[in-house]
């Protein structure tokens, strides 16, 4: 892990979940943290499969490291694509239980909170330069109703406060984890496409304007 003088850049991932013994989002960053260069210190921190410790994790975590940049990360089994998430929403609805047993149903993340909160990401940028490596990337419009989310809106609702740029980037499977049939990335490709989420979060600037849209 580089230790370069200027920003710092934090990245979350969760804990196994769901009966699994590993968690894809966690290898990638903390393989991603392994090799990193900078241009920028880079902290890893794990977050909890847990509803109700989710937002104070991610509390320690920023007043511990001041972080210039928060990249989120998750696991998405099902997706075939690296995908950086334009908005979170202000629901909490689990189809399986978390870590500690907790299935909301229909309710707020946050009861006082705005109804959504948007990436502070240049995701399209993220998403060119993510397909310029050959790894298939693209724009998702919803992050789930589960920690994922959860994490992803109490971030944005943190940036806010706290003066950072932060989102949220959910990642395939690798091969070897979950149910047989269902699409994987190489992790070796998982890493490059965070590599390149985090360069292009530390570089600012404007975002491309090009299609990125949905029908469904």
């Amino acid at each position: 892990m580089a230790d370069a003088t200027g920003p710092t850049v934090l990245l979350t991932a969760f804990e196994p979940f769901g009966g699994a013994t590993t968690n894809p989002s966690w290898d990638a960053v903390t393989a991603l943290a392994g090799r990193w260069d900078g241009p920028a210190r880079m902290r890893v921190e794990q977050l909890p499969v847990v509803f109700a410790e989710v937002r104070q994790r991610l509390v320690a975590a920023i007043l511990e490291h001041r972080p210039t940049v928060v990249v989120a990360t998750g696991l998405a089994e099902g997706r075939s694509a690296v995908t950086p998430e334009r908005v979170a929403i202000n629901v909490q609805d689990a189809r399986i239980p978390d870590n500690a047993g907790a299935r909301p149903v229909d309710e707020p993340i946050d009861p006082n909170g705005a109804p959504a909160w948007f990436s502070g990401l240049p995701i399209k940028r993220i998403v060119a330069g993510i397909r310029a490596l050959d790894v298939p990337a693209a724009v998702s419009n919803t992050a789930g109703t589960f920690t994922c989310n959860q994490a992803f809106y109490e971030l944005m609702s943190l940036a806010d406060r706290h003066d950072f740029r932060g989102g949220f980037v959910h990642v395939p499977a690798t091969p070897g984890f979950g149910a047989p049939g269902l699409p994987t990335l190489p992790l070796d490709d998982v890493v490059r496409a965070l590599d390149v989420v985090v360069r292009e979060a530390l570089r600012g600037g404007p975002d491309l304007v090009e299609q990125g849209g949905a029908e469904h």
